[in-house]
């Protein structure tokens, strides 16, 4: 959807006059200095937390560490789906993929929901704010993406960079049928996807900031989702024989796995370590670039003086494997390094900020967080609670886990279509607890306390009966007893 500017202030002028209504759902005025907070919600697509300001050595995040010193870094965040559109959605309802039906990359967004669910942006909407996104924030595609939450829309574009951009490419052979491609483009950040992305974000918050009118913007950015492909710049920072190797596991590990567990099949052979390494410094080049856009809309916010009242996140919508266990690649698994993820909170005034959070926190939290530090009430009963107490105080007690599923089919060659069973995990900040099929296909149980790259399954270990009766009660009172829904 394109706007001129005088649609755009047009738009931003009746999102002021809506915004001095009254509105019978605020729970509080939302105001800090007389003014309504913002929002800016910056989602990255299949980010890991391999990251300089989550101590990872080799990757830089400039800018990310940046906000990391403004905000909240939260450790232990995790998504309630580690699959691009069933995370999305979720997050951006407020509800558990239970509840809105949505399991696979198949599944329409309202298709469950139905057209009167209030989605986080369209909530901002109602309250009179000028909506706009900017980028891959709901699923790509018809029947993904939610125009009725938006002013103004820009959906993503440019997945896969034309061949003329391309400077020299790669395809090893990955999980079957998932693709692990990488390209060195020799197009400078502005031309790129994400790269338009980030500069058209900004001059909306450049038009918003103008206008004086509070403003809901969503900005999402592409990589690191494959192919990795990012300006030659960010892969000359990642000599490929300098980049680490993924850690190694005990010998016969694979035949140790659940089948289920598997979210693909393996690929045709194992991957060279020149492979592994190859495609570990471009995912690593594609974050940095990646990172580099978010200094984009940070400067900006540097330049319009929006730090003193708009809230910022930034998060993933799911993790991403990186030939860990073994030759994982891609995502949909159950452990850590698909399930966790990203999420950087800045609230102005927070007493937390500069600080990491240990506790575990789920992407549903964010939805009523923002609505908490914005003063308006939920359209809705959400599934998750706010962080706005650890925001002020990253160690307060919080005693709460987190809980994501995944759909499995028969046949691990392709995309789950049609939903065979369901995978649910639980995760406490000791104890990763994961159930195939109510248990029919398998338990898994990993003591991260002793175990943290969750290598040896205690799902048969009579000494930790006990636990996995705890573990399955919470998981059980959490689960909601929906059917799959079908593509």
């Amino acid at each position: 959807m394109r706007l001129s500017l005088r649609r755009v202030v047009a738009v931003l002028a009746c999102a002021a006059m809506a915004a001095t209504e009254p509105l019978e759902a605020r729970a509080t005025d939302g105001r800090t200095d007389g003014r309504r907070l913002n929002v800016l919600l910056i989602i990255s697509d299949d980010l890991n937390t391999d990251m300089g300001c989550y101590g990872h050595r080799e990757v830089k995040t400039p800018a990310l560490d940046r906000l990391c010193r403004a905000g909240v870094r939260f450790d232990a965040a995790f998504c309630q789906a580690p699959l691009c559109n069933p995370s999305r959605v979720s997050l951006l309802s407020g509800l558990r993929p239970d509840k809105t039906g949505v399991y696979t990359l198949f599944t329409p967004t309202r298709q469950r929901l139905g057209p009167s669910a209030v989605m986080l942006p369209g909530r901002f909407k109602q309250a009179g704010y000028f909506t706009v996104q900017v980028g891959k924030v709901f699923h790509t595609g018809e029947g993904f993406e939610d125009p009725q939450s938006w002013d103004v829309a820009h959906f993503e574009f440019g997945k896969s960079p034309a061949a003329s951009e391309v400077l020299r490419a790669g395809a090893p052979p990955g999980p079957t049928k998932h693709t692990i491609d990488w390209a060195v483009l020799k197009t400078p950040d502005e031309h790129t996807p994400d790269g338009i992305v980030a500069r058209k974000a900004a001059r909306y918050l450049e038009q918003a900031a103008a206008a004086d009118k509070p403003f809901f913007a969503a900005v999402g950015f592409r990589r690191p989702h494959a192919p990795f492909a990012a300006p030659q710049k960010y892969f000359d920072m990642y000599p490929t024989d300098k980049t680490s190797l993924p850690a190694p596991v005990p010998p016969g590990y694979a035949d140790t796995l659940l089948p289920a567990a598997l979210p693909y099949a393996w690929g045709p052979r194992p991957l060279t370590e020149g492979e592994q390494r190859q495609l570990r410094s471009a995912y690593f080049a594609c974050t940095t670039y990646m990172d580099a856009q978010v200094g984009v809309l940070l400067d900006a916010l540097d330049r319009l003086g929006l730090w003193r009242n708009t809230v910022v996140a930034f998060l993933s919508d799911n993790g991403y494997h990186l030939g860990d266990h073994g030759g994982l690649w891609h995502k949909n698994s159950l452990f850590e390094e698909s399930c966790r993820v990203p999420l950087v909170v800045y609230a102005p005034g927070a007493k937390g900020a500069g600080r990491g959070c240990a506790r575990v926190v789920e992407l549903l939290d964010l939805y009523p967080t923002l609505m908490d530090l914005c003063g308006l009430a939920p359209p809705h009963a959400l599934d998750g609670r706010s962080l706005a107490p650890l925001l002020d105080d990253p160690d307060a007690p919080w005693r709460h886990a987190a809980y994501s599923v995944v759909a499995r089919a028969a046949d691990r060659t392709k995309n789950v279509e049609e939903t065979e069973f369901l995978g649910r995990a639980v995760r406490t900040e000791r104890w990763r607890y994961i159930e195939w099929d109510g248990g029919r296909q398998g338990v898994e149980l990993y003591d991260r306390q002793s175990d943290p790259a969750e290598l040896h399954n205690l799902g048969e270990n009579g000494a930790h009966a006990e636990v996995r009766a705890e573990l399955r009660e919470l998981l059980s009172a959490h689960a909601g007893q929906a059917a799959p829904a079908g593509p």
